[in-house]
């Protein structure tokens, strides 16, 4: 099984020798990864403008012939060699980009019969990425252009934006290689950008343009000071977009939460022609994976603040009882992430690590869970790790659900969503309170207890029961429909 992974886990050759770094692992070190390198620029030759690749770029043909160069671009050979060979292992990022932007040009080697997707529950999110678009305040600074002429809750208004900004790049492009300076001392690397930059714009306008009535603008976000920061642009209906990435004869989805009607609904699948296989019962021992469901307040955005510190009353108490163990508390935003943490007693507060993605003090999430692993006593508080993340035997022996992760309503893409698929919300609440439940029991020999705090999860489960898999059946008592 052949594996892609991204720019970013390779050195670029190209740096290195520019920079004179002989050493792979000292060019990771210091970050000169291919992602930050240029695999083709324009340059001058023979008074005529030309695109070069770079030396150590191999051929698709040469790599299938295996005919490449000794030192040849370590992420290339990956890639080229997961395309030529029978069986290969892609993330999402990195198939989808391939089928959107480049599949005419492989599409020889895309020729397969059958395709699994794993985590099949956060395919929309996946293909999201490559519909529509992000604008940014960086970029209409750049372009020049002011806020206050535009309407950023107006569709038209914003594909005008779009246009002034595919405009203003063409024009730096055009001016720039126009100048005296780039004529004596072209600054490709610059060139290569802008273009990137206005090829991410046009494309995104095409989508929407194909079909206006399927995209909304979400409500811009914005500093402490009112001032503009970004605005998103994205397809309520992702079903339009997925011959765009699922067209192999036979397609495998795979997940621990997937729901037969409402995964066909969202994916643009016929239901007839999907076969649906519901595993009857969890592997995993049900004295493993306890659920203790303590319905303390039902919890909203415009819970009292009585209900709130309750809660947090009965986090505290559940880490005491838990004194000497490792936990995750899970709940629904990183504002109610910093508000448990203000109200626990202080011997509590101090096992409590804030855990996501991003963080204030520039620690990824990687680098908190290895700090967690050597804190025996350490507990994860987090509005994001509901999945992804391996929080086997000693790393989390009790689970505490907070809140019920419902998405946010208030988005204009969640509630047009909402409107034209009902299954929808309840569908993603429920995936992401099933996927909670499973952060911290691995294995068979694997266990640990789960807290249920937010009387609402059991509206979800009642509201939703259709789609619960069969596997969870025995930890929530209930009968087989």
């Amino acid at each position: 099984m052949k594996p892609v992974k991204g720019k970013q886990n390779f050195p670029c050759l190209k740096i290195m020798q520019s920079e004179k770094v002989n050493n792979a692992r000292r060019a990771m070190r210091w970050g000169l990864t291919c992602d930050k390198g240029q695999c083709q620029e324009k340059i001058k030759k023979n008074g005529k403008e030309i695109t070069e690749i770079c030396q150590f770029k191999p051929t698709i043909k040469q790599v299938k012939e295996n005919q490449q160069e000794e030192h040849s671009c370590h992420y290339y050979l990956q890639k080229y060699e997961a395309l030529v060979s029978k069986h290969s292992l892609w993330n999402y990022h990195a198939y989808f980009q391939i089928m959107k932007f480049n599949k005419k040009l492989f599409e020889d080697y895309l020729d397969r019969k059958v395709s699994i997707f794993d985590e099949a529950h956060k395919i929309e999110d996946q293909i999201i990425q490559f519909v529509g678009f992000d604008i940014f305040s960086g970029q209409i600074e750049e372009c020049n252009l002011s806020t206050e002429r535009y309407d950023f809750s107006d569709l038209d208004s914003m594909i005008k934006l779009a246009d002034d900004i595919a405009y203003s790049y063409a024009k730096k492009i055009k001016d720039i290689k126009e100048s005296s300076a780039y004529q004596k001392n072209p600054d490709y690397e610059l060139i290569t950008k802008l273009e990137r930059r206005y090829d991410r714009v046009a494309q995104g306008k095409i989508d929407i343009l194909a079909n206006k009535d399927n995209f909304v603008v979400n409500e811009p976000t914005r500093d402490n000071n009112g001032n503009f920061r970004a605005v998103s642009l994205k397809p309520i209906d992702v079903s339009e977009f997925s011959n765009l990435f699922f067209n192999t004869e036979f397609q495998m989805f795979m997940s621990a939460t997937i729901d037969h009607k409402s995964f066909c609904e969202n994916m643009g699948f016929e239901e007839d022609e999907v076969a649906f296989i519901d595993t009857p019962k969890s592997p995993f021992p049900v004295e493993n994976r306890s659920i203790e469901f303590l319905n303390v307040k039902r919890l909203s955005y415009n819970s009292s603040e009585s209900d709130e510190i309750e809660v947090i009353h009965t986090i505290d108490r559940i880490l005491s009882e838990h004194s000497q163990e490792r936990g995750l508390i899970l709940t629904s935003s990183i504002s109610r992430c910093h508000k448990i943490l203000r109200y626990l007693s202080p011997n509590n507060a101090k096992r409590v690590r804030i855990c996501h993605s991003t963080n204030k003090d520039g620690k990824t999430q990687d680098e908190i869970i290895d700090e967690h692993s050597k804190d025996p006593t350490g507990v994860l508080l987090s509005s994001s790790l509901w999945e992804g993340v391996d929080l086997k035997d000693d790393l989390s022996r009790f689970q505490i659900i907070a809140k019920a992760p419902y998405p946010n309503y208030t988005e204009k893409r969640i509630k047009a969503k909402m409107k034209k698929f009902p299954l929808w919300y309840n569908s993603q609440t429920l995936t992401k309170i099933l996927q909670g439940f499973g952060r911290s029991i691995r294995s068979e020999n694997d266990w640990a207890k789960t807290y249920v705090l937010d009387s609402a999860v059991n509206n979800v489960f009642f509201m939703a029961q259709p789609m619960i898999p069969k596997a969870y059946y025995d930890v929530l008592g209930i009968e087989n429909l």
